[in-house]
């Protein structure tokens, strides 16, 4: 959360990626630096450790929310 938002307040776009775990605690952190409309995509928990053919099955259904949210100028 913070390095999206840092990002996004420098003018970069920018997406968090949040797991389902971590969810409400982001909620916090985006309304307390500011940026409580950062655009934002819900992982499934864990995601680290979680083995590689795990990581691009995750990679691969996000890819698209995260292009979208980019393109859109929500990130």
């Amino acid at each position: 959360m913070r390095d999206g938002i840092n990002l996004a307040k420098l003018g970069i776009p920018a997406v968090a990626l949040v797991t389902e775990a971590f969810w409400a605690q982001g909620d916090f952190v985006a309304e307390s630096l500011g940026m409580p409309d950062i655009p934002r995509i819900e992982l499934p928990h864990p995601v680290a450790g979680s083995g590689t053919e795990n990581m691009r099955r995750v990679a691969r259904g996000i890819a698209s929310h995260v292009i979208d949210a980019l393109e859109s100028g929500n990130g």
